[in-house]
């Protein structure tokens, strides 16, 4: 019997809308449903979580939804651990954060709780249970995954943020590249996290590194970065993507997991920009500056995801205590631009915003987004 080919990219939705997994609780089931149910592509994010939970959540959405979705898994990082410098800087950053603890009355986590997040159990639940979309961030899994997902039907995309990645992910045989420029909210998907990249300034915005991977490599691309408006999904299909792929946008649905406090952050003016920072998990990811960003941004270590685990109690406890100004606010440099509609009618204007912006009529009988 012949194996079932992997679907391509533009049969999985009718919108060219994805919607980004968002891990540390800005998606789930109820969110990619409705995404999907719309005609864009929802996703599930299986960071932070164990095998058994993803399992149990791909059959909350397939009890939702009929329609395709996708699951994102993070890559295990090194297993030698931080090394011997980083381990000395996540002690000192121990230190520093003592009076955060105290602040909120909690304990600090312990930064060695394993770097694979479940990697081979997750594996297993999607080899078993085949989903049409499997995503990949902080690196490329061995062709041997790529290729048994592609055997089951499933559709492989790795996540990249240069061109060197990119080159990468299409050797070991990835299905498609999600490109994410660096305008995006949330970890930055890089493969080698390096601090000096930091000192550099590294890091290339989605236009410019959308027009390098298109033109040099020939995979299907949905591009991420910033993303708000029909018509900057019309300049990145323009500009040769597949699709768009939004988080910060949904974040404000209704149906997004997100803190109350974090969605409504995303509009208010107390928090005006964003920063890509170390200070809550050790790896580069853009969030609102907020009290915790400045005070501890600049010394957190290169060491993921050690401390991820040492703050995950603290940003905690500040969500507990009503405090955003001691929480992981997430977002993307189009934050501002937020809107507080379920997500079924967001994925409808974006679809109408970008059939405006490419001069498409609306059907009779339908009025302007509003």
């Amino acid at each position: 019997m012949t194996a079932p080919a992997p679907p391509p990219l533009a049969a999985l939705c009718e919108h060219p809308v994805v919607q980004a997994p968002m891990a540390g609780g800005g998606g789930g089931p109820a969110l990619a449903a409705a995404v999907s149910e719309a005609g864009g592509l929802g996703f599930l994010a299986a960071g932070y979580k164990t095998p058994e939970a993803v399992y149990a959540e791909i059959r909350e959405l397939r009890r939702r939804t009929r329609r395709p979705f996708g699951v994102n898994l993070f890559l295990p990082q090194p297993s030698q651990g931080p090394g011997k410098d980083a381990t000395a800087a996540v002690a000192v950053y121990r230190e520093q954060l003592a009076g955060e603890a105290a602040w909120y009355e909690t304990g600090l986590g312990e930064p060695d709780q394993g770097t694979d997040d479940g990697y081979e159990g997750k594996l297993a639940v999607l080899s078993d249970n085949p989903v049409p979309v499997v995503s990949f961030t902080f690196g490329t899994p061995a062709p041997r995954v790529l290729e048994r997902f592609a055997r089951a039907g499933t559709l492989t995309v790795v996540t990249v943020t240069s061109l060197a990645e990119a080159h990468a992910a299409y050797q070991a045989g990835a299905g498609a590249l999600c490109v994410q420029g660096v305008e995006a909210g949330g970890h930055l998907g890089t493969h080698d996290d390096d601090r000096r990249a930091d000192a550099a300034g590294a890091g290339y915005g989605l236009l410019p590194l959308l027009a390098r991977v298109t033109e040099a490599l020939p995979l299907p691309v949905i591009a991420a970065g910033g993303l708000m408006r029909g018509g900057q999904i019309a300049a990145v299909l323009a500009a040769g993507a597949s699709a768009a792929q939004l988080g910060t946008a949904f974040l404000a649905c209704p149906e997004s997991g997100a803190h109350p406090l974090h969605k409504r952050a995303l509009t208010d003016p107390l928090f005006g920009r964003t920063e890509l920072t170390r200070a809550f998990t050790g790896r580069p990811a853009r969030a609102l500056v907020n009290r915790f960003v400045r005070d501890h941004g600049r010394f957190a270590p290169a060491a993921y995801p050690h401390v991820h685990h040492l703050t995950a109690p603290l940003r905690k406890a500040a969500a507990a205590a009503g405090d955003a100004q001691g929480m992981a606010l997430w977002a993307g440099q189009g934050h501002r631009l937020a809107r507080e509609l379920p997500a079924a009618e967001l994925v409808a204007v974006l679809a109408a915003e970008l059939d405006a912006a490419r001069g498409v009529r609306p059907h009779h009988g339908e009025g302007n987004p509003r």
